[in-house]
């Protein structure tokens, strides 16, 4: 009797605990305030606009990895401006810098004011450059000693267009295989002689160092970046918010996906 009482106990115990299980929980891919948020079942953000995903399966990365986005006075829009755009839906930390903190002005339309100058600019894991007016901080010895003084603290080196220039006179392209926008190939294999400089190539990833093709190929090369650092499913929802239908997973040419 006693044991049949027990029994009876632990199934409606185990009953009641079932019934308590939330059901499959859903989320927004992290972009911000509504990260937390959770919902029962899948559709979009109400806040945000993006599609839900199932938690279970969404693995972020440990830790949101700080980005540095040098700008330099003439730097092409989109160059910058896209990248921004899908590191900030991941939930990537990004800062400006310039050599100083005076505005500069973007393709001479948008004006932009540097959060940091190179002389006391935080800590980073990744450097972001970017093409447009990209030959003064290449050829800025100031700039470029910046630049090196970083090296043992910088996990990733990130391209876009003739940014590829200034990473170039920084000795960080040598012997690598690499791209940059189309009419600058050639420049750039002379700037770099020692690196293969490949045409038709929407991104390179050497496993530290990712670098572009021109202007809309840095959104392709930054949506890789969330997905080898974050997860694949995030990089897709974030190219399905974003309603940029141009990006292929692995479309680019991946040489090594860690160094």
């Amino acid at each position: 009797m006693q044991k049949l009482l027990v029994i009876i106990l632990l199934f409606t115990g185990l009953q009641g605990f079932a019934q308590k299980q939330p059901a499959d929980t859903f989320i927004c891919p992290p972009c911000g305030s509504c990260d937390t948020a959770l919902y029962t079942k899948p559709g979009t953000c109400p806040m945000c606009g993006m599609a839900l995903v199932r938690k279970a399966a969404y693995k972020p990365a440990a830790k949101k990895l700080t980005i540095c986005f040098y700008l330099q006075d003439g730097v092409e829009a989109l160059d910058f401006a896209g990248p921004l755009e899908v590191f900030s839906y991941a939930g990537f930390n990004i800062f400006t810098v310039s050599k100083t903190k005076q505005p500069i002005t973007s393709q001479g339309l948008l004006r932009v004011t540097p959060d940091f100058a190179i002389a006391d600019a935080p800590p980073f894991d990744i450097l972001a450059v970017f093409g447009g007016n990209a030959g003064p901080p290449s050829r800025d010895a100031e700039v470029i000693s910046w630049i090196k003084a970083r090296q043992s603290t910088t996990q990733y080196y990130f391209s876009v267009c003739t940014g590829a220039f200034i990473l170039g006179r920084a000795g960080i392209l040598d012997s690598l295989t690499i791209t940059t926008f189309h009419l600058s190939i050639k420049d750039l294999q002379t700037t770099v002689p020692t690196a293969k400089v490949l045409a038709g190539t929407r991104f390179v990833d050497n496993g530290r160092v990712i670098t572009t093709a021109g202007i809309s190929a840095g959104i392709d090369g930054a949506l890789h970046l969330v997905s080898k650092l974050d997860s694949p499913e995030g990089a897709r929802q974030i190219a399905q918010y974003m309603e940029y239908d141009k990006w292929v997973p692995g479309q680019g040419l991946v040489l090594a996906k860690s160094k």
